[in-house]
């Protein structure tokens, strides 16, 4: 009998690639022994201090810390199902639905729609939350260096970026990326494969 796997899965809700990675991991329990269990990291704390980012990412991130903060808010008054169910109900707005931004009407529709206070999209403006959110990026982040973004994963002791992907995986195509994913990243001196994305992001 195969133990069930621990996957440790890190995101911002603005991201689009992890939006999709995370899609696919979904569909990854359903044919691996996996469990994931979801943590926020920020893309705004990420590129804070970079000058080498562009003006319309900088943009961009202006408002990146008032969703991570409601997910932090979430998980400390609810805990990890209402977590992942908040990233579920932002990144369909966002992603799925095509929201411009993450502002706080759509938020308090996230938060209504999983059954928790609207009143939790205060956290939004509350930099109270950013010391929980830099304690769970770093636990993260830290595992893989500072030149990647979201999505992260951390499994069976080994961690890495990605997988990067232009659409969702669904059903063994996701089994099988995940099981690639788990080879490359046990091996201690492999570090990259990597090509030019040619295609948009699908969504669906």
């Amino acid at each position: 009998m195969v133990d069930m796997s621990n996957v440790d899965f890190w995101f911002d809700p603005l991201c689009p690639f992890a939006w999709i990675t995370s899609r696919t991991m979904l569909e990854v329990e359903k044919v691996r022994d996996v469990e994931v269990t979801w943590h926020v990291m920020s893309l705004a704390y990420l590129n804070q201090d970079k000058d080498d980012i562009s003006d319309s990412y900088r943009e961009f991130l202006k408002d990146a810390w008032g969703p991570v903060r409601v997910c932090v808010a979430v998980e400390q008054e609810y805990g990890q199902e209402k977590l992942a169910a908040l990233y579920t109900a932002l990144g369909t707005r966002k992603h799925t639905e095509g929201a411009e931004k993450l502002g706080r009407p759509l938020i308090e529709d996230a938060l209504e729609e999983i059954g928790v206070p609207r009143e939790l999209a205060a956290a939004m403006d509350d930099s109270s939350y950013d010391d929980a959110i830099r304690k769970s990026h770093h636990l993260g982040m830290d595992q893989v260096g500072t030149d990647v973004g979201t999505p992260t994963i951390a499994v069976d002791g080994h961690a890495f970026f990605g997988p990067v992907l232009s659409r969702i995986a669904r059903g063994e195509e996701a089994g099988r990326i995940w099981d690639a994913a788990v080879t490359l990243s046990s091996v201690p001196y492999f570090f990259e494969l990597k090509r030019t994305r040619d295609r948009d992001l699908d969504f669906s």
